[in-house]
C-alpha cells in the first residue's frame, strides 16, 4: 500500500480501524522523503526526531482510549515562513537561514494541537516573493510531474512535496496566488480563504493587506478538513475576523443544480495555451451536466490588477522588511564597522536579487512625490476591482476562471524576465486585491502529461459555496486521483 499516496480522509480511516500506526505511516513517509528528495528539492529542514516523537505520542494516546484530534498522526508539511517553535524558519532567505522560532504561530499550533505531525518545513521563494519558486536562497524546487520544470510559487515546496507524497498536506501562503498557482501546476486541490478567515499571526510578513493563509491537498475533503482547524478567530491577530466557523464537511454535498456560475470574458484572452483553454471549456460542460447555469460576466478593471498589485505589494514589503536590519536577529555582516554600513552589507548580503528589486520598488512608491501618484491610486483602482466582484456576485454563486495561462513552465524560462514573470499571477492577483476565497482544483493535463488547474472564485466568507462546487466536479471527473512517478 503507497500510504504516502493517500489522502488525509484515507488515512485517517486506516489509523481509526488501527490497521496502521501513526508510527509506522510516518517512518513510511520519511522514507518516502529520503528516496526522493534530492530530486524535488521541496524541504528545507526535514525533522524526522521530531516527527516520530509526536507519531508515538499520538499512538499511545489512542491506545488509551483518548479521542485523536482531527488531525492526529497524519504527516504535514509546513511553509517555511510559519514560525514553529524551537524549528528553524528561514523564509527561504539567507537574512533568516538560522533563525529559530521562539513560539509556533497560531496556524501551525493549531495543526499541531489537531495531532498533525511535521516532518519538516518547506521550501519556499524567498519572502513568499516569486511564482516559480525558483528564488529561494536554498535553491529551486522541481515539479514532480516534470523534473525539469517549475512547480509553481512561492508554495512550491509545498505544492511538490504533496503531490509526490512527501507529506498527506501542507500549509502555503496565498498573497498574489502563490497557493492556487502551484496547486494549479501540481495537480492539487489549493484554498485561499477570505482574508481574516485563518490567523496570519506567526506568519513571517509579505504584504500584510493580502496575505493569506491556506491548505494545499490532494482533494477537496482534505481541504475542508484542514481549513477546519486553520480557520477561526485569534485575537493576536488584528486583521482576523470575528465571525462563526461552519462545519466544513457538511458543504461537501455533490450537487449544484440551479446553481449559477460566472465566466469573467476578460479572463479568456489572446495567449492563453489552447489546451488550458480547452479543459476550462470542458470543465464549464461538466458543471453544466450536474445542472449548474453558467452565464458570461464582466469584471471591467481586471487589467489594472497587476500593476495594482505590484505597487501595493512592494509597498508593504518595503515596509514590512524594514527590519531585517543585521541587529537583532538574522544575519549580520561582520564587516561593518560603523551602523549605516552594518545596514547596508547586511541588507545587501542577506537578501536576494527579486526582494531586493521589490524593497527598491516599495520605496519608491512610497516615497515624497510619489505616494499620491502611485500608491494612493492604486488604492482607489484596489476598490474598483472589489466592487467589480460585489457586482457579479448579486446575480451569480461563484465564479470560474483558469489559474493560468498556460500549464508549468521550464527552471529559468522566465527568470531573466521579471515582467514576464509577474504575468503568471493574472488570474489571481485580483483575488487578493479583493480579499475574497479563490480555490483552485485540477480539470485536466496537456497532451505532455502537465496538470491545467481551474479556479473557483466565491465572495466574501463563502468558502462554503466553493467547496461544496469543487466537490461536486470533483465526484464527476478523476482528474484528482492522478499521482506523478518518480
Amino acid at each position: 500500500m503507497d500510504l504516502h499516496h493517500q489522502t488525509i480522509h484515507e488515512l485517517r480511516n486506516l489509523l481509526d480501524k488501527g490497521e496502521i500506526s501513526s508510527e509506522e505511516l510516518t517512518q513510511k513517509v520519511l522514507s518516502h522523503i529520503e528516496q526522493t528528495e534530492k530530486q524535488l528539492h521541496a524541504f528545507i529542514t526535514i525533522t524526522p526526531e521530531l516527527a516520530l516523537e509526536a507519531a508515538k505520542r499520538f499512538d499511545q494516546s489512542r491506545q488509551a482510549g483518548k479521542k485523536p484530534g482531527a488531525l492526529a498522526g497524519i504527516p504535514l508539511g509546513i511553509k517555511d515562513n510559519f514560525l514553529t517553535k524551537g524549528s528553524r524558519t528561514t523564509c527561504g532567505s539567507k537574512i533568516l537561514g538560522n533563525y529559530i522560532a521562539p513560539y509556533s504561530g497560531t496556524s501551525t499550533q493549531r495543526l499541531l494541537d489537531a495531532g498533525g505531525v511535521m516532518v519538516g518545513k518547506l521550501n519556499m521563494d524567498e519572502f513568499a516573493m516569486g511564482s516559480s519558486n525558483e528564488t529561494s536562497a536554498f535553491g529551486e524546487v522541481h515539479n514532480p510531474w516534470d523534473l525539469e520544470l517549475i512547480p509553481g510559487g512561492s508554495s512550491g515546496g509545498s505544492a511538490a512535496a504533496v503531490a509526490a507524497g512527501q507529506c498527506s498536506a501542507a500549509t502555503g501562503t496565498d498573497t498574489g496566488g502563490s497557493i492556487r498557482l502551484p496547486a494549479a501546476l501540481c495537480n492539487l486541490v489549493g484554498m485561499k480563504p477570505t482574508y481574516g478567515r485563518v490567523s496570519r499571526y506567526g506568519v513571517i510578513a509579505f504584504a500584510s493587506s493580502l496575505d493569506q493563509v491556506g491548505p494545499l491537498t490532494k482533494d477537496v475533503t482534505d481541504a475542508a478538513l484542514m481549513l477546519q482547524v486553520l480557520a477561526g478567530h485569534d485575537p493576536l491577530d488584528s486583521t482576523s475576523l470575528d465571525v462563526p466557523v461552519p462545519h466544513y464537511a457538511q458543504s461537501l454535498v455533490p450537487d449544484v443544480k440551479g446553481w449559477k456560475i460566472g465566466i469573467p470574458k476578460e479572463y479568456f484572452v489572446a495567449g492563453m495555451d489552447p489546451e488550458v483553454e480547452a479543459a476550462m471549456l470542458q470543465a464549464i460542460k461538466t458543471l453544466e451536466g450536474l445542472g449548474a447555469q453558467c452565464g458570461e460576466v464582466s469584471l471591467p478593471h481586471t487589467d489594472y490588477g497587476v500593476p495594482v498589485y505590484y505597487i501595493l505589494a512592494t509597498a508593504e514589503a518595503s515596509s514590512n522588511l524594514a527590519r531585517y536590519d543585521g541587529i537583532r536577529y538574522g544575519y549580520r555582516n561582520k564587516e561593518a564597522k560603523e551602523l549605516i554600513s552594518l545596514y547596508e552589507k547586511s541588507r545587501t548580503e542577506g537578501f536576494g536579487d527579486e526582494v531586493k528589486r521589490r524593497i527598491m520598488l516599495g520605496t519608491y512608491v512610497l516615497s515624497a512625490g510619489y505616494y499620491d501618484a502611485y500608491y494612493l491610486k492604486a488604492q482607489k483602482a484596489r476598490t474598483l476591482i472589489r466592487q467589480d466582484f460585489t457586482q457579479v456576485f448579486k446575480n451569480y454563486d461563484v465564479i470560474l476562471t483558469p489559474v493560468s495561462p498556460t500549464a508549468a513552465w521550464k527552471l529559468k524560462e522566465k527568470t531573466g524576465d521579471p515582467l514576464k514573470m509577474y504575468l503568471s499571477d493574472i488570474f489571481t492577483i485580483n483575488v487578493n486585491l479583493a480579499g475574497l476565497p479563490g480555490m483552485s482544483l485540477p480539470c485536466g493535463f496537456t497532451q505532455g502529461g502537465l496538470p491545467i488547474g481551474m479556479q473557483l472564485i466565491g465572495d466574501s466568507l463563502q468558502e462554503e459555496k466553493l467547496l461544496r462546487m469543487g466537490y461536486a466536479y470533483e465526484q464527476a471527473t478523476e482528474w484528482h486521483k492522478r499521482r506523478p512517478k518518480l
